[in-house]
């Protein structure tokens, strides 16, 4: 039997890695810019690591399997911006080790007058 994309991204949401944990931690109920994010949620053929639907904006993780994982992880890029959404990636261990500069990155996509000169 096979689940359905929504089934899925409920297991990938228990299951979430420690850097998707400590993101999540930073970016839901509107703690980033006052904007709502989602996670695991799926799009087109693909579930994305963590969407702001009103910003067209997808967040991805990538763990040590992404570098075996180039062409796959291009695909779901493609496929994300197909359906009009900007990708954005980044390391697990970015995360994990330097959250501030990762939402400081995220932040200045979703309100970028509030770092114009």
């Amino acid at each position: 039997m096979k689940l359905s994309s929504t089934a899925f991204a409920k297991g990938l949401r228990r299951n979430q890695t420690d850097a998707e944990a400590k993101l999540w931690s930073r970016l839901r109920n509107r703690q980033l810019a006052n904007r709502k994010f989602r996670r695991q949620f799926p799009i087109g053929g693909y579930i994305a690591d963590f969407v702001c639907i009103e910003a067209k904006l997808v967040v991805e993780l990538d763990g040590g399997q992404h570098t075996d994982a180039a062409a796959y992880d291009s695909r779901r890029t493609t496929e994300f911006e197909a359906c009009g959404f900007f990708v954005m990636r980044f390391w697990n261990d970015d995360v994990l080790e330097d959250t501030e500069s990762v939402l400081a990155t995220i932040h200045s996509v979703l309100a970028p007058d509030e770092y114009a000169t």
